[in-house]
């Protein structure tokens, strides 16, 4: 009887610590690529209380002689699957730009510092790490504060090389228009668990930004 209950209180003693254990968080951190030269590198950290913080850092030189630089640095809290605030600041090229927002009751307040709009009352971000935004038809890009129409489009399955290893996953193509004018082509990979392990963009000068997992 002593036994059985000394296993018990072990055993109660055992989940509730469990219970009590935080919550780890994930991290999603790549290796950002212009067509063959690596540039910089991109993070997303989503924490227990579900706040992502988003940095990136790019460089590219021609001739050792710094052609582009670009520092990016977003905090968003998110409820469930929609944007609760976002503070994100971006320098590109030595412009500067913030970006904050806040959920009111009739709607996501966003501002630029010029112009200020009221989106749908569960905005969604860029957060390809959310395989919800598969979904959405409208995303705010937080750099600048556009509020993009969007379309996904589903490919094909492919197997494509994550950390040196083939991983068998689904290809989506994404598109970002406002008022009509393309802004964004993005390909997105998401392995089979829809977890994602792979980006691609096209830029407007036709040079191509890979995302590499690491």
């Amino acid at each position: 009887m002593a036994n059985m209950f000394i296993y018990r209180s072990a055993l109660l003693l055992t989940v509730l610590a469990a219970m009590a254990s935080p919550v780890l968080a994930e991290e999603w951190a790549f290796d950002v690529f212009l067509d063959k030269s690596k540039i910089g590198k991109h993070t997303f950290t989503l924490d227990q209380n579900r706040q992502l913080t988003s940095r990136a850092k790019f460089n590219i030189k021609v001739f050792f002689i710094e052609a582009y630089s670009y520092v990016h640095t977003a905090k968003e809290q998110w409820n469930d699957d929609c944007l609760f605030s976002i503070d994100a600041n971006t320098t590109e090229n030595k412009i500067v730009t913030n970006v904050k927002g806040a959920q009111k009751e009739v709607g996501f307040e966003v501002s630029d510092g010029k112009k200020t709009q009221m989106l749908s009352s569960c905005a969604m971000t860029f957060a390809y790490w959310n395989p919800k935004i598969l979904t959405q038809t409208k995303l705010l890009n937080p750099q600048n504060a556009e509020y993009l129409d969007t379309q996904f489009e589903k490919l094909a399955t492919e197997t494509i090389t994550v950390k040196g290893k083939p991983v068998e996953t689904m290809h989506y193509k994404l598109e970002g228009n406002l008022n009509g004018k393309n802004k964004l082509n993005i390909e997105l990979w998401y392995n089979l668990k829809n977890e994602w392990v792979a980006l691609k963009s096209i830029t407007p000068e036709g040079y191509t930004i890979n995302y590499k997992l690491i």
